[in-house]
């Protein structure tokens, strides 16, 4: 992957990490308004973190894989704590960032992240859940995590339940009849110059992710809820 030409994300880390200097990424979305992801946001202090990822960090257990590191903010965490971590990313650029501050990682897509060593907690923040892309690939998803967890192993995920972006006023919803699911996204993000490529992303309800990790074999359990915001922790019987 060439970072400068089709990684706005990996990018923006690497310009950040060198001068300090503030350049929003512009999300732009096939349902919603464009919106802005501050690149500060992926450089936040755990004092700065939402309370939903502080409690996924004083969860995690043993050996874990972050997946979706970014900048490795929740790693540091992890590591402060005495974890072993092991990052992924997509992202070229986050990549080389997290080398840079010797956090053990690959460039992978979760999806093709295979690995002879099982995790005890697979940490996937930042509704990081949603590389599943669509409600109809989320079993495949939990299936594969399953794969990568030890006995007794824990996936500790976030997502929303987006079903208030399509409430009228008196409360009815209003669905696209054509789509699958209403948390099934297509979003593109641009930084400065660069552009990428649309990608699927889910948002996922709780109870669809309950059902579908019930049916795999887990225990799913609801641990903390901020607005339409959750903290969900599967744990593998």
């Amino acid at each position: 992957m060439n970072t400068t030409s089709n990684d706005p994300i990996g990018q923006a880390i690497l310009d950040y990490a060198k001068n300090k200097k503030p350049f929003d990424i512009i999300v732009s979305s096939d349902i919603c308004d464009d919106d802005i992801i501050p690149i500060e946001v992926l450089f936040r202090s755990y004092k700065e973190m939402p309370e939903i990822e502080k409690k996924a960090i004083q969860l995690a257990k043993g050996s874990v894989l972050d997946a979706g590191a970014g900048t490795g903010i929740h790693c540091n965490e992890l590591i402060k704590n005495g974890h072993s971590v092991f990052a992924i990313d997509s992202s070229k650029g986050a990549i080389d960032y997290l080398k840079k501050t010797g956090i053990s990682c690959e460039q992978k897509r979760f999806e093709e992240f295979s690995s002879s060593e099982k995790f005890d907690t697979i940490l996937m923040m930042m509704n990081g859940i949603g590389i599943a892309g669509t409600l109809s690939n989320l079993e495949k998803t939990l299936l594969h995590a399953k794969s990568l967890l030890k006995k007794g192993g824990q996936i500790l995920c976030d997502s929303s339940d987006v079903r208030f972006l399509y409430e009228d006023e008196d409360g009815s919803l209003w669905v696209d009849l054509n789509s699958e699911y209403y948390g099934n996204f297509r979003f593109q993000m641009h930084y400065k110059n660069i552009t990428g490529p649309w990608f699927d992303w889910l948002y996922v309800d709780y109870d669809n992710l309950h059902k579908a990790a019930l049916k795999l074999g887990f225990k799913c359990s609801k641990i903390m809820e901020q607005d339409h915001h959750y903290l969900a922790q599967l744990t593998l019987l």
